[in-house]
């Protein structure tokens, strides 16, 4: 079966030819002489109309397939391409074949065209995609996932597949989801037994890796090792994070996209990073226009104004000191008061680019103590080569930095952030053999499409969510 997308119909000249469309039926409508049939294949944001005339007579089988045409059924249609007198479309088809493929009664089919909250299509997301919104969002995902790799691919970087389970902690925060084969009902069972007896640790020579092993948090680490060899490279995959937050910022599995690139200091990679952003905004702009159309009329009024404007500013370059300066002299106007060594708030960042720079902002050096012990140590001792950008209506949607070289200074601070060097004795072997400046930073791709549809909620920018207490289908 050889089919021909709506979304080429649609461009099509209406010249009469004979065309075969497939798709499910959004709508039908009725009148005396006429049925209207709204077909959408998932190709595009339009659907198309199939008319059926009853003037000259249908034929029986053709009225009984109609028959059972409802909402959500899934059709073939055969008919003449021709002009459309209906507002709003060049073309429908003059219909005179159909067959219902799979039939959507109208008692069961949860989808009945009406408007339904975004928290029930949440419960059937098994179905949502093929409402006009999470189709929107799945082709805008699709679109800028072939951005990314466009964007890396053209400047010569190399797209690296980083291992999802791992034994180290990129981030030091211990936030992992464990990965065993043990037996825990077992060890849940007779862990009150094991205790009494003094036995109170695992025994991880027994499990599959032979020591313990988590999902990962990050390709970061891998990353960097292959950017030692091939100079530019790039992961884009799953990472999860277990932390047990459950808001409409955050998800426990969710897409990452970490360039890394030798030879790079802190403002190589802040350009890097400017360049980036600028690229997918022009990219989702340009080629996602008919979708960023329905996003700004239904979901969030202005969103293409704003990705304009950040698509062709000047980033503001502002260190953490000076910006923590600007958030200081209005400290009454938030509700987390900032202060020198804070780890910044929405609140703040928002603040920064929408209020004080007007435009995307990159804040770079940060305290040491709230960054990762793979940052680079600045000469003061206090900061880090560290850069978050961000953007305005959002906040932070990069986080990079310029990586620790020095051998010495990274084992220092990986022994003052408590972590065990026999951890990363592959990680100091790159400062053993070879070492050179280098940066690189991780984009969350779902933080990006929540800012570029304009979508509320993490969870309605990914198909199947996952959250705490929440892993269905």
């Amino acid at each position: 079966m050889k089919t021909t997308l709506i979304k080429e119909i649609l461009v099509s000249e209406p010249d009469g030819r004979t065309v075969t469309i497939y798709g499910w039926v959004r709508t039908k409508r009725e009148t005396k002489n006429l049925v209207f049939v709204q077909i959408n294949d998932g190709s595009c944001f339009a659907s198309i109309q199939a008319t059926f005339d009853r003037d000259n007579g249908l034929p029986a089988e053709i009225e009984n397939e109609l028959k059972k045409i409802t909402t959500g059924a899934s059709v073939q249609i055969t008919g003449k391409l021709v002009p459309s007198p209906a507002s709003g479309q060049a073309v429908e088809v003059n219909a005179s074949e159909v067959t219902v493929l799979g039939e959507a009664p109208a008692e069961t089919y949860p989808l009945q065209k009406k408007n339904h909250s975004l928290e029930f299509l949440r419960e059937i997301a098994h179905l949502r995609p093929r409402t006009n919104t999470f189709g929107a969002v799945a082709r805008m995902r699709s679109q800028m996932a072939f951005a990314i790799h466009s964007f890396y691919q053209e400047r010569g970087f190399n797209y690296v597949h980083t291992p999802i389970i791992t034994a180290s902690d990129c981030e030091g925060a211990g936030e992992m989801f464990q990965v065993t084969t043990l037996d825990l009902e077992r060890i849940a069972r007779d862990g009150a037994a094991a205790i009494a007896k003094g036995d109170t640790g695992v025994d991880f020579s027994k499990d599959f890796f032979g020591k313990p092993a988590n999902l990962t948090v990050s390709g970061q680490l891998e990353a960097e090792t292959y950017a030692m060899a091939l100079s530019r490279v790039y992961t884009f995959g799953p990472t999860f994070r277990a932390e047990n937050s459950n808001t409409t910022r955050h998800l426990a599995e969710f897409w990452m996209v970490e360039p890394e690139v030798a030879f790079h200091d802190l403002h190589a990679n802040m350009d890097l990073a400017e360049d980036f952003v600028k690229y997918l905004m022009k990219w989702a702009l340009e080629k996602c226009a008919e979708d960023m159309k329905f996003f700004d009329e239904r979901i969030q009024p202005g969103l293409i104004k704003t990705l304009t404007e950040v698509a062709n500013a000047d980033f503001a370059r502002v260190t953490y000191t000076d910006a923590m300066v600007e958030l200081e002299k209005n400290a009454a106007a938030f509700e987390f008061k900032p202060f020198w060594g804070c780890d910044l708030q929405s609140e703040h960042e928002r603040y920064l680019t929408e209020k004080v720079y007007k435009r995307p902002v990159m804040l770079y050096n940060y305290p040491k103590d709230i960054k990762a012990f793979y940052m680079k140590l600045n000469e003061d001792g206090k900061t880090v080569r560290a850069v978050d950008v961000l953007v305005p209506g959002l906040g932070e949607l990069i986080g990079g930095s310029e990586r620790e070289e020095n051998l010495e200074k990274l084992e220092k601070r990986i022994t003052d952030m408590g972590l065990k060097i026999e951890d990363y004795w592959w990680y100091l072997d790159l400062r053993r053999f070879g070492s050179v400046p280098h940066a690189g930073f991780g984009l969350g791709f779902e933080r990006l499409l929540l800012y570029i549809t304009g979508m509320g909620n993490i969870r309605d920018v990914i198909p199947y969510p996952r959250a705490p207490k929440l892993a269905d289908f």
